[in-house]
């Protein structure tokens, strides 16, 4: 079970949902993951992040940002969940792999240098937003440390080039039913994705 715990910042209360590492011994380092903007910690593709990090021997947290937490239905402005993300960020010791979904990566992305990362986790990254044709690139450019990217090859956000494509998955992950896979079909292999990129950033035992 996790460890829920709330965290007062800046610009209002945050949850923090913490996975202790399983294997023995110290946590290698902290994965910490944020949600999006359209729904919450319990995504199917932060979850299976959460396991590879358990599998590789981290501890997880999980964050819920304020404006979730007091119930709201739309996200705050980029610098809002910029500031409470950093704070919480600055409670963790040790190395620190940054991540999150859709504008949880963003959020990661646009903090790596500040929250001192040793490397970003980017899952359904909202590369184009929706009518517009400007794109978020640039933001995927931020951070100088090692940088994973999982995309649908179906988001309706488009596929940045660097991407690590999972076949018939949508923004959320989800796949059509006469493509042949399962929701648990992609779960695992979204998880082993960020197992193996995990294995390659991750400080020596």
């Amino acid at each position: 079970m996790p460890v829920i715990s709330e965290f007062q910042t800046q610009v209002g209360l945050a949850r923090v949902w913490l996975e202790p590492a399983v294997l023995p011994g110290q946590p290698r380092a902290t994965l910490v993951l944020g949600h999006g903007a359209g729904g919450g910690i319990e995504a199917p593709d932060l979850l299976a992040a959460q396991a590879a990090g358990l599998a590789r021997g981290l501890q997880v947290l999980r964050v819920e940002q304020p404006w979730r937490v007091a119930g709201r239905r739309v996200a705050v402005a980029p610098t809002q969940l910029d500031i409470a993300w950093l704070e919480v960020c600055a409670t963790v010791a040790g190395p620190l792999i940054v991540g999150g979904r859709s504008a949880g990566a963003r959020v990661a992305c646009r903090t790596a240098t500040a929250t001192g990362a040793i490397a970003v986790l980017c899952l359904a990254f909202p590369l184009v937003p929706s009518q517009r044709t400007f794109s978020r690139a640039a933001e995927l450019a931020l951070p100088q440390v090692p940088l994973l990217v999982v995309q649908g090859s179906r988001d309706r956000f488009g596929v940045p080039e660097q991407s690590q494509v999972v076949e018939g998955a949508d923004h959320g992950f989800a796949v059509r039913r006469k493509d042949g896979r399962t929701p648990g079909d992609v779960a695992v292999e979204v998880e082993q994705r960020v197992a193996d990129w995990l294995s390659t950033v991750l400080p020596s035992a």
